[in-house]
């Protein structure tokens, strides 16, 4: 069987030498792992045409990437400055189509600016008429101008119904005075706001006639496109430091009174005429457009590979790195070959796999209805709304969780900034609340399934319980009162745990329904009996989502039939992401007795089992993700398995160790000889 063609970190002088730890757990291969990368790429050609990207830009010394983990946030943001310009030109000169581009921003591990600028775009064409997107794409698709997504505040972010920006609408003028009425309506946090761009999209409540008309997207020139000077009426910087993404000048705008002309208002859901007449052609939902698709691309795009390159590293780490023996006569043992670190290692393994299809079948629903939904039908937006703030609230909660696990699996060297893993923690962590803040997005989940629950109340076979989005169709389903397992075998079946799931999510829904209804006919008002039953509604719309990714998991393997071995080795993965979702909540299966406490025994039993079978292939399904030592730039993950030499090497770069130490001089010096004074 095939294995990827893999780059080795330029500059390391052992490279080409594999590490025989490394090289024993690719030796004998179950699966052909160039296959399933061309699965995961989605074909053979994009492998292909990736890894000419990669091979483009990984050759380049001006995409080096050695130093990030040394440089200061300026020097960060400047040499990214010069990998975007760079990468620009050459998108130009080799004609590089959107595919490609995406491409190269993988190679650099999105260590690039100008990625809002790209959502703008998006935003454009989502809520832009043809007339708007013919004017402005072309400027922005060409750099002749540079703008940003401004929607959060200093005090508003999920919630957009309260931000207090203010674009009031002067007839007189044919113009929108846009206008931060607070401190709290200052915009916070769009990515290249504070030193990049030089116009915002902002998100603004509408006021025309006198009447708030909702938030509207208002394209607004911030600076100079000569000198980049802030335009009349516009404050504008940098946050700050962060967490992570030190590379992006997320910024801060406050907005005096600037006007922009009529025309500047996205329109194709809801116009202004040039009287203040307002005309809604949309639902009050089409103007989040842009923000569900933002959602759904940044699963595959920002989300899930920090989670992969987390397990690579991981993985490689765990059969490199010895500890101690399983028997007193044994040498010492690779620790991957320890229960305890494969229960900490496959679960987010197989999460990566899971979260893979899920949001590969997501992306796909949001192609099918984008266009029916800009021809403003929108009978499909309120699925598409709640399978897109599920996945992301859970791909983001789970592959935060799952990138410190990996961290914390590799030791005391996990908490090197040279392993690769704090970043990925610190990068991965911003998900749970751009794009939505989780919670939120969870409750926004909750409200759809009691809405879908209700529908399903209705008779057997009504119109109405017909036309239940195919998420929750489950909901309608003979429900079984207990499993049918009888042995630890009997776990290992995908319609057996899928059903156990749907069970789960059905009671929770049900329960959190219930709740809802009694506090409601006690008295309470809604808003209030909504507020005190929020707990419940979380657990049932975690419930479902699980449910999703281990039903879209499932429904991937079927398609695999003639791939006979990559769906046995991604079937384990598939049953052991069904079984430890089980065996962590297992309270949620055992309240109404569908599990027995022995049937939680047997499905460990069977998760155990798993455990054993996945790890000879454990190596081969990481180096399936096929991510270039240059991308995933960790001294712990690279393809050969050199960790220490090239821990060692890197080190000796760190600039503490080729600068001099003026504190020795000031201080230690001083404090050293103090004591021959006292002689």
């Amino acid at each position: 069987m095939s294995s990827p063609v893999h780059r080795v970190s330029l500059g390391d002088t052992w490279s080409g030498q594999v590490h025989p730890d490394i090289d024993s757990e690719r030796h004998a291969q179950s699966f052909d792992v160039e296959r399933l990368t061309n699965i995961l790429d989605g074909g053979a050609q994009n492998t292909a045409c990736r890894r000419r990207v990669e091979s483009i830009i990984h050759s380049d010394p001006e995409f080096s990437c050695q130093d990030n983990y040394f440089m200061t946030q300026n020097e960060r943001y400047e040499a990214a400055v010069r990998k975007t310009f760079h990468i620009q030109m050459l998108i130009e000169r080799l004609g590089w189509s959107e595919k490609e581009s995406v491409y190269a921003h993988r190679a650099l591990s999105g260590d690039t600016v100008l990625g809002v600028h790209k959502i703008f775009l998006k935003a454009l064409r989502s809520l832009g008429s043809e007339e708007q997107i013919a004017k402005w794409e072309p400027l922005g698709k060409t750099y002749q101008i540079i703008a940003t997504y401004a929607q959060t505040e200093l005090g508003h972010g999920t919630y957009l119904q309260g931000l207090e920006t203010e674009a009031t609408y002067d007839p007189a003028t044919q113009e929108f005075v846009i206008h931060s009425p607070t401190i709290t309506a200052t915009k916070w946090w769009p990515g290249d706001l504070g030193r990049s761009a030089t116009h915002a999209l902002v998100l603004a409540q509408l006021i025309c006639s006198g009447a708030r008309r909702g938030m509207h997207a208002l394209l607004c020139p911030s600076g100079g496109l000569e000198d980049h000077t802030p335009l009349p009426g516009i404050t504008i910087g940098d946050i700050g430091p962060k967490m992570s993404f030190d590379q992006l000048d997320n910024g801060f705008l406050r907005l005096d009174r600037v006007r922009v002309p009529r025309e500047n208002m996205l329109n194709r859901f809801a116009q202004v005429l040039p009287d203040g007449t307002y005309i809604k052609l949309g639902t009050e939902q089409s103007n989040y457009l842009s923000m569900v698709v933002m959602r759904v691309e940044v699963l595959l795009g920002e989300i899930l590979p920090q989670l992969q390159k987390a397990c690579v590293v991981a993985m490689r780490y765990s059969v490199i790195r010895r500890q101690s023996r399983l028997r007193p006569s044994d040498p010492e043992a690779k620790i991957l070959d320890y229960q305890t670190q494969q229960h900490k290692l496959f679960p987010p393994l197989a999460m990566s796999y899971a979260f893979h299809f899920l949001a590969v079948s997501t992306l796909e629903f949001l192609q099918r209805s984008y266009s029916a939904i800009l021809d403003r039908d929108f009978s499909l937006l309120p699925e598409l709304h709640a399978l897109s703030t599920g996945a992301k609230a859970m791909m983001a909660d789970f592959c935060i969780q799952g990138a410190e696990m990996c961290r914390r699996a590799c030791g005391g060297h996990g908490y090197s900034k040279l392993s690769g893993l704090p970043s990925l923690v610190t990068r991965v962590s911003a998900s749970s609340i751009y794009e939505g803040e989780n919670t939120v997005l969870y409750l926004q989940v909750a409200r759809f399934l009691v809405k879908s629950y209700l529908q399903a109340q209705v008779s057997p076979g009504s119109a109405s319980q017909r036309s239940l989005p195919p998420s929750v169709e489950y909901l309608t389903a003979p429900d079984l009162p207990r499993c049918a397992a009888q042995r630890a075998a009997d776990f290992l079946c995908p319609e057996l745990y899928t059903t156990a799931w749907a069970h789960a999510a059905t009671r929770l829904i049900k329960d959190s329904v219930h709740q809802l209804q009694t506090l409601t006919q006690s008295g309470a008002d809604q808003h209030e009996a909504w507020n005190q039953t929020t707990v419940i509604h979380l657990q049932a719309a975690k419930a479902h989502c699980y449910y999703t990714s281990v039903k879209s998991f499932s429904d991937a393997l079927q398609k695999l039939e003639d791939e006979p071995a990559i769906q046995q080795v991604l079937k384990r993965l598939c049953h052991l992401h069904a079984l430890h979702g089980i065996l962590t909540n297992s309270g949620d299966f055992l309240h109404d007795g569908f599990l027995s406490g022995a049937q939680v025994d047997m499905a460990r039993t069977a998760y155990l089992d798993l455990l054993l079978l996945i790890r000879k292939d454990a190596i081969l399904l990481t180096d399936a993700f096929d991510f270039t030592d240059q991308c995933l730039h960790s001294a712990l993950g690279c393809y050969d398995g050199n960790v220490y030499e090239r821990l060692f090497q890197w080190a000796q770069k760190s600039p503490t160790n080729t600068q001099g130490n003026p504190a020795y001089e000031k201080y230690i010096r001083p404090l050293l000889q103090s004591w021959r004074s006292k002689l």
